[in-house]
């Protein structure tokens, strides 16, 4: 018999269903720490499987810091009206705002940079390496390793969370479409700057 002040706290720490929270603590004999695992993969799993799914509502938050010289503007969508409405998802629009204000991304994810861009940027570190007088594998080492940093820090969803750099913004969406039930893309965003 699960305790209910424990399923209790658990819902409380994560936002999750009473029965979800139940669930997670029977399949963990308890132990709250292996049931917000059980959760969170059981979130990631929810979140994959919600990708397909189309989303035709949302909402435009935005943000201005307090000196007025930065703005940022984004679409979120979701798939109801209800959910985008609702203290879940409002929240994480504002999180993703502030991320965007202090990380200042050029893209939503990887697939919205071009071929050219990547094209331009592997010839430039590839420049960059060859001057260092490295053999050829090391050179695509280097490549590699600098391709993949550029898209870490320039695109939205691969950058670590800033207040939380264990999670990137990909998984604290997951973590929201986990909670809400609906997929949730981050559609666009501008980036004001004085």
């Amino acid at each position: 018999m699960i305790n209910i002040d424990l399923v209790k706290q658990l819902r409380e720490e994560t936002g999750i269903s009473l029965g979800d929270c139940k669930k997670a603590l029977e399949e963990s004999n308890s132990d709250l720490n292996l049931a917000k695992e059980y959760l969170k993969k059981r979130g990631q799993a929810i979140a994959a499987k919600k990708t397909e799914r189309a989303v035709g509502s949302g909402i435009v938050e935005t943000y201005v810091h307090s000196n007025k010289r930065l703005g940022v503007m984004l679409e979120i969508n979701c798939e109801t009206d209800f959910v985008a409405r609702g203290e879940d998802f409002q929240s994480l629009a504002h999180e993703i705002c502030l991320q965007i204000a202090g990380m200042r991304p050029t893209y939503v994810k990887e697939a919205d940079v071009s071929e050219d861009d990547l094209n331009k940027l592997k010839a430039e570190y590839e420049e960059q390496a060859k001057s260092m007088n490295k053999p050829a594998e090391i050179v695509e080492g280097i490549i590699k390793g600098k391709l993949e940093k550029f898209k870490k820090d320039s695109c939205l969803v691969n950058q670590l969370w800033i207040k939380d750099d264990t999670k990137t913004i990909q998984v604290l969406i997951n973590e929201t479409i986990a909670k809400t039930g609906e997929n949730i893309v981050v559609k666009r965003f501008v980036l004001y700057e004085f």
